[in-house]
């Protein structure tokens, strides 16, 4: 598969993805001249898809930045991929969890909510390990260009994802409010990571234009 089909694909999914977060919204049950209380109480609903928002637009900005550094995919990468997207759209079941429980307060509830999100999220992280290794591992899908120095900047981003949300499980058994900070401070701490990556690959495609140039001058001058 090209690796615009593949891109192609994978955009469409995340594009479907916030289309149905944002359908959580919907018109209250409301006494006319009290419409903004109605709305008022609907901030936990709007809270959760700020953050379930950020989350998947940080996803797609890392997925959309790191597959440009490959020049083709093949079938292991398609099926991997698929797992991850299949794992990215349950963040809109959560999502509802937490929006549901911190309408009604309750805090059992809300753990079990909480403690969902942070499992999603978890999986995702490591789903990106899995396909940053595959990467490295073979070396024929990558652009030439892209050397081992460049995967060992960002390899361990997902790593450490992973112990955030792990760390958010078990404080949320403990503690509500400590185990949502967490949560939130993984979603921040993805988007860290793409700045990071970011970064990485325009230092990246810098060297590869130095080196170009440096080539065709020395072509010219031969």
């Amino acid at each position: 598969m090209s690796i615009s089909r593949f891109q192609a694909f994978s955009d469409g999914i995340f594009a479907i993805l916030i289309t149905i977060l944002v359908l959580q919204f919907q018109v209250p049950d409301y006494q006319v001249g009290h419409l903004g209380q109605a709305l008022i109480n609907q901030w936990p609903i709007l809270l959760s898809y700020a953050f379930s928002y950020f989350y998947v637009g940080t996803l797609w900005l890392f997925h959309h930045d790191f597959f440009g550094l490959f020049k083709k995919i093949d079938r292991n990468m398609n099926v991997i991929n698929l797992i991850l997207l299949f794992v990215i759209t349950l963040i809109d079941y959560p999502m509802s969890l937490v929006a549901n429980t911190l309408t009604t307060m309750n805090r059992t509830d809300l753990k079990v909510a909480l403690i969902v999100y942070d499992v999603v999220a978890l999986i995702a992280s490591a789903m990106f390990f899995v396909i940053y290794r595959y990467l490295h591992e073979h070396p024929e899908l990558r652009n030439k260009k892209v050397n081992t120095d460049f995967y060992e900047r960002v390899e361990y981003d997902p790593i450490r994802s992973v112990a955030i949300y792990f760390a958010a499980i078990i404080v949320t058994l403990f503690s509500n409010s400590l185990g949502g900070i967490l949560l939130g401070c993984g979603i921040i701490f993805h988007f860290y990571a793409y700045v990071r990556l970011n970064a990485t690959i325009k230092k990246y495609h810098e060297k590869a234009l130095i080196e170009n140039a440096a080539a065709n001058v020395a072509r010219k001058q031969n």
